[in-house]
Formats: structure tokens, sequence, C-alpha cells
């Protein structure tokens, strides 16, 4: 297939209601969307920076930058054999991965709509044609606005609930929170809010059974999260550390965690979440697929993403309506009462886009080719 021309979206949209991490509380998403075609298709990828570099260094200015002036320029007009070409030609570029995934993902939708299969299909998925679902819930205003979230998606169905914490928001909530649901699937998020000097405060998070606790420690660090995991009970996922499936490697040969969430964009795309997924399950350790506050599009991905065998924990993927009063997709992203979200069997990512709408939120664009 010849990528013959590559267009950037940034769009606005509101989110029906705050999400608070320990980095702080997002209102509004502006949000880059990637659309290559060629051969008389279009493939769409999104890419899942923040507005601000809090995550990670990436932010949806500086993704515009990198797409723009050196990713797009090394992929347009190339004839690629597969989308898995596409990851090299890009890779020495150091770091910037969400945009980079970005880009790559919409090539591996455009080879599922060429190819008219499911883009599932097309990366090799189909462990399961339904996904098993949890929900991410930020710091709240109060403890009981946080109680009164979790039974809300405890009626809807959700079959585990990631609650964010930090330093003053952490080990009494979460007491309440047991006290109030003794039996659910409970894990925390702390989102790099913690150190060393902290592990006895984290230890005493042991009495509640977690099923995890997810990126206490430093964003770039793999060896203090060893340390930490040898003197918990509950299971450490990390998040923001594991960039690659070499980083995975390392993190498990030093038993620094028991768990790893893959994020399509942390990782660069399909081709590196796939070898963080075959890593980890080489080595026994489970994955889920966590989510950054995407739109229809990346949730889509996110949904191929998780049909991979390994992916055996409930993920961040949730219904369109979590987060988005109107999404950018036909028909949105629903879950069924039993807490899962049915695979699309159709071409692509498996749905239809709004284009009226995504025109009308529409901030920026630009088009090579």
């Amino acid at each position: 297939m010849r990528i013959e021309r590559i267009t950037l979206r940034q769009i606005r949209m509101p989110l029906v209601h705050f999400f608070e991490t320990s980095f702080g509380r997002t209102t509004e998403r502006d949000i880059i969307l990637v659309e290559a075609a060629g051969e008389g298709a279009a493939g769409w990828g999104e890419v899942t920076a923040g507005e601000n570099p809090f995550y990670n260094e990436e932010w949806t200015a500086s993704a515009w930058l990198i797409l723009r002036d050196y990713a797009i320029p090394r992929i347009l007009g190339r004839k690629l054999g597969s989308a898995e070409e596409t990851a090299p030609l890009t890779e020495h570029i150091r770091g910037h991965r969400m945009a980079r995934g970005g880009l790559e993902a919409a090539i591996w939708d455009l080879e599922a709509r060429l190819e008219n299969q499911p883009l599932w299909q097309t990366i090799g998925g189909g462990a399961r044609r339904e996904i098993p679902c949890g929900v991410s819930i930020g710091i709240q205003d109060s403890v009981e606005q946080l109680l009164e979230k979790i039974d809300r998606e405890l009626q809807a169905g959700y079959q585990r609930i990631k609650m964010k914490i930090k330093p003053g928001w952490d080990v009494e909530v979460i007491r309440q929170v047991r006290t109030r649901f003794p039996a659910i699937k409970l894990m925390a998020d702390a989102n790099s809010a913690y150190t060393l000097a902290d592990t006895d405060r984290l230890k005493q998070l042991d009495e509640f059974y977690l099923m995890m606790i997810e990126q206490p420690l430093a964003h770039d660090d793999i060896i203090d999260h060893a340390v930490l995991q040898a003197k918990l009970d509950t299971p450490i996922c990390l998040d923001e550390c594991i960039r690659s499936a070499r980083h995975a490697e390392q993190a498990i040969r030093l038993r620094a965690c028991g768990i790893i969430n893959i994020k399509l964009g942390r990782v660069g795309g399909f081709s590196e979440a796939k070898r963080v997924h075959d890593v980890a399950a080489a080595a026994g350790v489970p994955v889920w697929c966590g989510g950054m506050l995407e739109s229809g599009v990346g949730r889509a991905h996110n949904i191929a993403l998780a049909t991979l065998p390994n992916f055996v924990l409930p993920g961040d993927v949730s219904a369109s309506g979590r987060y988005w009063a109107r999404d950018i997709i036909v028909p949105p992203v629903e879950t069924t009462p039993l807490g899962t979200i049915r695979v699309s069997p159709e071409p692509g990512f498996g749905y239809a886009l709004d284009r009226e709408y995504i025109r009308s939120i529409t901030v920026r664009e630009e088009s090579a080719g």
C-alpha cells in the first residue's frame, strides 16, 4: 500500500465530568486525529498525548510538530508491504512515542480496510469477542462523591474499579471504599505520586486486598519499584515506565512488578504493544489495556488491542458515554450489562466516523501529500 496523503486534525471535546489524577484536573481534551489515505481507502489513528506534558514528556502541541515535521515526511509517498514496516521508519526519532503511535495506528487501520477485515484480525488478535471492562475514577471533591460514582459504575456492570490516589487521598479513602464495597475488584493508581520514603504508607494498602497498585513511584523508574515490590504483598502494576518490550523484559527480570498495563500510545503503536504483550505472556505476567481519555477512534483501537490473548484483566476501555456527551464514532462504544464490550466484526476499527461532528469540533487541520 502506498501512503498518498496524511491529514492531521486537532479536535476539542468537553468531558461530561472532570477527571483528576495526582498531577491535575482535566475538563476538556485536545486530541489529534491522524488520517492516512492510499489505494482508495483511509485509516484513522489517535494521538493519546494530553494537553500538558505531565503524564509523560508529550503534549498535544508537541505531537503536532513531531508528526508534521519529522514523522509524516518519513512515511508519506512510501509503498509499504504492511503496517509492520511503519515503526522502523520513525524509530530514530527519540521518544515521542504517542505521536508516532497515532500515525502507526492509522496505517494499521488503513491496512485492515484495504484487506476488508477487522483491525483486531489484522494485528493478530481475536482471542475473545467480548472484552472485560473496568473503569478509572479520578480523585473526587469528597469521599462521598467517590462512593457514589463507584456505586453508579458497579450498577452499570463494570467488572473492576480503579481509583486514583495521591498522598492525603489514599489509605483512609480506600478504607472507606472497602468498608462500603468489601468484595469488588479494586485497584489503586498513583501516577508516580510516591517515593521509597513512603514505603510504610504504601505497605498499609496490603490490608485492603487490592488487585494491584499502579505505578506508585517515579515515571521513569524500574529499580526502586523492584525494591518496593519486595516489601509489598500487593502486586505492583507498571505503566509509565514501560515504553518498550525491552523495558518490560528488564522489569520482569528485576521482579519490579507482577502486572503490566499496556497503553497503545505510550509504547508507540501496535507493533511495540504486541512485543510487550508477548514478553509478558512468555513470563506469565498478565497485562491489561490502559486508557488515556480517548475519543471513539482511540477507544476502538484499544478494543482491538485487548483481543490479544494475554489481556486477561479488565482494562480501562469503557463506554463512550462515561466521557463524552457525543462521541466522534457511530454508534458510540457501549458496554453490555455484564460489563463487557462486544468486538465489532466490521472492517478497520469497526465503527463509522461522525464526520459532521468532527468538522464542528476541529480547531486546526493540515494535510500533506
